[in-house]
């Protein structure tokens, strides 16, 4: 089949993968102009080391483990004053996200057609195909089209409806970016307990020159994740504008770091994954927020199980999204249980 999937950063190529692998002819179409190089360390738990050797990538991402050794707990003027153990945050593995999606496109760039810079803008289906429209591309027909492109997914918003019915926010937002190792982190992390309900995770690994820095506040809606850098940035500002200690170097140093990126512990629940010949993957269909800790290996699993139920199929896609969806269901909803409450705990 002729298949297009919308976005690449880890559940689109993951399942390109498995699907060239199976015969499918695979486009990936992302809107940013190139491979995304922001995100926080993803870590792996449990059977999602299944997917990494059907992969055939799992030597690789090993390759590029943190190698975390624990978290310093930090009261409001930076004191320690307890730690939590390297599982807490780094899971049974831990990598920078930039690197897995470094790996994933790299094992596809040469079997799988990918067009950066574009975005779809038109879904039209019927009994034949999906017509797909593009902001700069030629429309084209495909057989399936899947959207793994994120918690504000294109094609779920063109196809199952406007993003405020899907995504559910848990009360917290921030921003990460990299900065120089202020605290002089060795492969180890810093959670800074801030009043107010704010909090900033830190941690080096891979460079002893430089730490990756997270504040997050409490906010009511995940509206900032929409709006520009600019924005976002004032956002974070107005928050943090009392925090002494080392905020105001964090601030400073945001101000000019290449890798900004903003999130919020948000979910993403519908009651269909699929419509027609349109199928969800990954954050898109499920996100269980950033709280869960899980989104990275759900993508995955997800992806594996899609890719499966697409082979025993045939081309009865209806068959297959519906096995997906009733194999990966169980597994999402605890999940999200997990995103939930572990919402509550970033919010104090």
């Amino acid at each position: 089949m002729k298949i297009l999937i919308s976005g690449a950063s880890v559940a689109g190529p993951a399942l390109a993968r498995l699907l060239h692998r199976d015969g499918h002819q695979v486009t990936v179409v992302e809107r940013a102009p190139s491979l995304r190089r922001s995100g926080w360390a993803i870590d792996f738990r449990g059977a999602v080391f299944e997917v990494l050797e059907e992969l055939g990538i799992l030597a690789e991402v090993r390759a590029h483990a943190t190698g975390m050794t624990g978290t310093d707990l930090l009261d409001a003027e930076g004191n320690r004053v307890g730690e939590l153990p390297a599982e807490v945050f780094s899971g049974e593995l831990e990598v920078p996200k930039r690197e897995l999606t470094r790996i994933l496109h790299a094992h596809t760039a040469n079997t799988v057609r990918y067009v950066f810079g574009d975005s779809i803008n038109r879904i039209d289906q019927d009994d034949n195909g999906v017509r797909v429209g593009f902001e700069l591309a030629e429309p084209d027909t495909y057989d399936l089209v899947v959207g793994a492109d994120g918690i504000y997914s294109v094609v779920r918003r063109l196809v199952f409806g406007p993003h405020a019915e899907a995504v559910h926010h848990l009360g917290r937002s921030g921003a990460g970016f990299s900065t120089a190792n202020h605290l002089q982190l060795d492969h180890r992390g810093a959670l800074w307990q801030i009043p107010g309900r704010r909090m900033s995770y830190m941690y080096s690994a891979a460079d002893p020159a430089r730490m990756s820095a997270n504040v997050f506040f409490t906010t009511d809606s995940p509206a900032l994740d929409l709006l520009g850098r600019d924005e976002q940035e004032q956002a974070v500002r107005e928050r943090m504008a009392d925090v002494g200690w080392l905020m105001p170097r964090l601030l400073e140093d945001m101000a000019a770091a290449s890798d900004f990126y903003f999130f919020s512990t948000a979910q993403v629940r519908i009651d269909r994954w699929s419509a027609g010949r349109v199928v969800l993957l990954g954050d898109a269909g499920y996100c269980a927020s950033p709280s869960s800790g899980l989104g990275t290996s759900q993508a995955l699993i997800g992806a594996s199980t899609l890719a499966r139920h697409l082979a025993q199929s045939g081309t009865d896609h209806t068959k297959a999204f519906e096995g997906y969806e009733r194999e990966m269901r169980p597994y999402v909803t605890e999940n999200q249980e997990i995103g939930v409450e572990g919402a509550k705990r970033l919010a104090g």
